[in-house]
């Protein structure tokens, strides 16, 4: 059942206008109704809000990791385990071909109803999901595989357990191999990217977003906690924050944004696998051309040049 956000209802109700008229046979109405929902769709999605597209982000059709693996791999065979505790559905690792080439991709996943969303805590991954992705990544290194990474996740896990077992220092040991891992590294905000639970993924040679995805420090709702104690300042703490693609572009924090349809991916989901399968293989083309010394270079300068500072 197709799910339908706030500012999306007049969508909504030409959609269902669509359906009957298709039901009934009626081409001219059939015909205009078509034309009405590409005007609204280009009205609406062309002004949306900085919280809008967090909305989108968020949204619960909207493609996950899995979702894309199965969408653009083949032969894919997955990875369990950290070889030190255990296996941690929140990151999924798969190795297998995009498009003939061979690749490792690590996504989280947050999981769809009930049960699947507990099995994958909600997309918050445990140290052992990162230790995990951390073993995929030197894997792909010494086979010569280039890896691609799906950032979705509203943070890393903060629970007891979790710091307990070095959930600070399996990300910060993330950002510190990352760096000089040898083969093509290509990362992507397929949804919401949440403070170091994104961060621990998102050490690449390419960095980008999708469309409609977020990236920040913290979320709306926790920064409009902290700085007014008033829930109802998210709107204005998701514009502060500056966690859209386009801003992320301006201030060179991000290097690409991908052009998912302008409806969303939850609404076509074929061709935002298809935008994302694209990305990567080019990525990979362009940074094979660089000799390991070039590739590791170009990585750390981008990687140090984040952030400004004065004296």
């Amino acid at each position: 059942m197709t799910t339908y956000l706030n500012f999306e209802q007049k969508i909504a109700q030409i959609q269902e206008d669509l359906v009957s008229a298709q039901a009934s046979g009626n081409t001219i109405a059939l015909a205009k109704l078509q034309k009405d929902l590409e005007k609204e769709v280009a009205k609406t999605f062309g002004s949306l809000s900085d919280y809008q597209k967090l909305q989108l982000a968020r949204h619960p059709d909207r493609p996950y990791a899995l979702d894309y693996i199965r969408a653009i791999m083949e032969n894919a065979y997955e990875i369990h385990g950290d070889r030190a505790f255990r296996d941690d559905p929140a990151i999924v690792c798969y190795i297998g071909r995009i498009g003939g080439q061979k690749a490792m991709v690590i996504g989280e996943q947050k999981g769809r109803g009930v049960k699947n969303k507990i099995k994958r805590n909600f997309g918050m991954p445990n140290p052992e999901g990162y230790r995990k992705a951390l073993r995929a990544v030197k894997l792909a290194e010494k086979f010569d595989i280039p890896v691609l990474m799906l950032i979705d996740t509203p943070g890393a896990y903060p629970g007891l357990g979790a710091e307990e077992r070095g959930q600070s220092e399996a990300i910060a040991r993330n950002l510190f191999e990352f760096a000089s891992v040898k083969v093509p590294m290509v990362s992507v905000v397929i949804g919401e990217g949440g403070s170091g639970g994104a961060l621990a993924i998102g050490v690449a040679d390419k960095l980008a977003m999708m469309r409609y995805s977020v990236f920040a420090v913290i979320s709306p709702e926790g920064c409009s906690a902290i700085l007014w104690s008033d829930p109802s300042k998210v709107e204005a703490a998701t514009k502060a924050l500056k966690i859209t693609p386009s801003d992320l572009l301006e201030h060179k924090l991000v290097d690409d944004v991908l052009d998912e349809p302008l409806i969303g991916a939850h609404r076509d989901k074929e061709t935002a696998a298809s935008v994302l399968k694209e990305y990567f293989l080019q990525s990979v083309k362009s940074l094979r051309e660089l000799s390991e010394d070039e590739l590791l270079e170009k990585r750390y300068t981008k990687l140090t040049a984040v952030g400004a500072y004065t004296e």
